[in-house]
């Protein structure tokens, strides 16, 4: 399974933050958002760079638990981690509305608001993206997400 990512925004405004779209094997199934891209990482605050990463299933860790709290063990199989991403650890997809709610990680949501830097609709995303992914890995297929920046500087 191939997933991308096409940055198409980013802004120094609200905090910093990009704003893209996620494709699973072409087809467009939501927004994403992440933090701005810096020249030197600042923890928390930089996004990931561009690249292709392969996605496993984390099984452990407070987002792990959270998750499986409030979805259950036969929605949650664990959480999508992207693996070997230069000079970051645990990257994950998950829900989240702003640039507070990740640590370098890619949220997902329906709708996007440039003018605030957000997105909304966060949980019918992740909904909607998640049982097609952790089902591919579950079934042990590689899993891989190639992240372009688009017209993003």
């Amino acid at each position: 399974m191939i997933i991308e990512l096409k940055r198409r925004i980013q802004s120094k405004e609200n905090g910093g933050f990009t704003l893209g779209e996620l494709f699973i094997n072409g087809k467009k199934m939501c927004e994403t958002l992440e933090d701005e891209k810096r020249e030197v990482k600042v923890y928390g605050e930089t996004r990931i760079p561009a690249g292709e990463y392969e996605i496993k299933l984390r099984t452990e860790g407070s987002k792990h638990l959270a998750h499986l709290k409030k979805y259950g063990s036969q929605f949650h199989k664990g959480m999508l981690h992207l693996q070997n991403v230069p000079n970051f650890e645990y990257i994950l997809i998950h829900e989240g509305n702003t640039d507070k709610d990740t640590l370098g990680c890619i949220l997902v949501g329906m709708k996007k608001s440039f003018a605030t830097g957000t997105i909304s609709e966060s949980v019918v995303a992740y909904k909607l993206i998640y049982p097609i992914i952790a089902k591919a890995l579950t079934n042990k297929e590689k899993v891989t997400i190639k992240i372009t920046d688009e017209d993003v500087k």
